[in-house]
């Protein structure tokens, strides 16, 4: 189940995404800041460092975006941070809240008519987490399960889409980032948390014990 995730860049309408993205960089330059959504558990993309500083690979990417864009309009850009969710981050993106989102989002015809994506910069595959001693292997085992998700994510349609997923019945529960998906699993409150595989990684490699 491979997808596609890229940096999503300046807010955008329907029909007009890349003329909504020039009218964003017009009003960075006359306020002099641009403002970077960013995630707090998004796996090696996107993650908080704490004390209001960020990391990952998309972060990089938009402060070398940004970088460039400074050399265009021949100005120092003052960077904000703003925290976004799965569930805000186009919406805020949308209505110019944020400027340029820096996260793990999939790059889709539905969201391509509310934003404007930059090039796909990483590619990936929904994986399913699951306890060790759960039996679960695969997706036909998660028949009649819990299934942990995180709300205004996409990798659960896709599982729903696969065709090992025919006559699979799952319960799905919705954690509000990934951080709170995982805390589903690692609970008990949750047999399952299908997501990004690097996200699902880096969540593992940082739970009380792993090797569950």
């Amino acid at each position: 189940m491979k997808k596609c995730i890229a940096t999503m860049i300046c807010a955008a309408a329907v029909g007009g995404a890349w003329a909504q993205a020039n009218d964003t960089i017009s009003k960075v330059k006359a306020a002099g800041e641009i403002t970077m959504g960013v995630r707090d558990s998004s796996g090696a993309l996107s993650y908080t460092l704490g004390d209001g500083k960020y990391a990952g690979y998309h972060v990089e990417i938009c402060q070398r975006i940004i970088a460039n864009l400074e050399k265009q309009i021949g100005k120092k850009l003052t960077t904000k941070f703003l925290s976004v969710t799965s569930q805000n981050r186009i919406p805020l993106t949308e209505n110019g809240t944020v400027d340029i989102e820096c996260g793990s989002t999939t790059n889709n015809e539905t969201r391509q008519k509310q934003v404007a994506f930059a090039f796909t910069t990483y590619v990936e595959e929904v994986r399913i987490a699951a306890k060790a001693n759960s039996g679960i292997a695969g997706i036909a085992q998660l028949n009649g399960r819990n299934v942990a998700t995180t709300t205004g994510t996409t990798s659960v349609q896709l599982l729903r889409k696969h065709e090992r997923a025919t006559g699979v019945d799952f319960k799905e529960i919705f954690g509000k980032d990934h951080a709170d998906s995982f805390l589903l699993l690692e609970s008990g409150r949750a047999d399952a948390f299908v997501m990004d595989g690097q996200i699902l990684a880096g969540l593992i490699a940082n739970a009380k014990s792993p090797a569950d």
